[in-house]
């Protein structure tokens, strides 16, 4: 398997496993994935009494052969975990942090 394909069916096993609880019966977990464009996502979406709720807990994209970690609203170390998996650190970006600041981390700056 190549690199990407294998990158991808790390994300899409890791985000199916992700338990996310928002602690509420009326709000639902949803994975959102677009193998076409590689965007991974995991959102929620439903009612908390009279509150909407809807928003992304965890963003990951495929650009240029490397893990982009777009967004990460939980307290999964999901970096670690991709690392965990034999994702080399020089492939994964933290696109949370501004080009700049990437420099001074462990992770590729992009």
């Amino acid at each position: 398997m190549d690199k990407l394909n294998r990158y991808r069916e790390i994300i899409k096993k890791e985000l199916s496993e992700f338990q996310y609880s928002h602690g509420k019966s009326d709000v639902e977990t949803q994975l959102l994935f677009d193998a076409d464009h590689d965007h991974y996502q995991v959102s929620t979406v439903g009612w908390d009494k009279n509150k909407r709720i809807h928003g992304i807990v965890l963003h990951l994209d495929i650009r240029n052969g490397k893990i982009w970690i777009q967004y990460n609203g939980t307290e999964v170390d999901i970096a670690q975990v991709l690392v965990d998996k034999g994702v080399p650190k020089s492939d994964i970006v933290l696109g949370f942090h501004s080009p700049f600041k990437r420099q001074f981390t462990e992770f590729a700056v992009g």
